[in-house]
């Protein structure tokens, strides 16, 4: 498996928004987005990189929707 970007907050929800998910909610620093049955929560704590499970659960969950 090739290795995962390094991503910050800001660029995963970019990657998520054209994807066409939208904003559910804000909870604390915590960011709520879903697009049909896919939620993905993104974690905001500055421009901290954000940790690669946390990647690996937007990568898949845009890959799903593009298939």
């Amino acid at each position: 498996m090739p290795k995962l970007p390094r991503l910050n907050a800001k660029e995963a929800e970019t990657l998520l928004l054209q994807s066409g998910f939208i904003l559910l909610r804000t909870q604390g620093s915590h960011r709520i987005y879903q697009l049909d049955n896919i939620r993905v929560i993104i974690p905001f704590h500055g421009s901290k990189i954000l940790h690669p499970k946390i990647i690996k659960q937007v990568i898949e969950a845009i890959e799903i929707d593009n298939t």
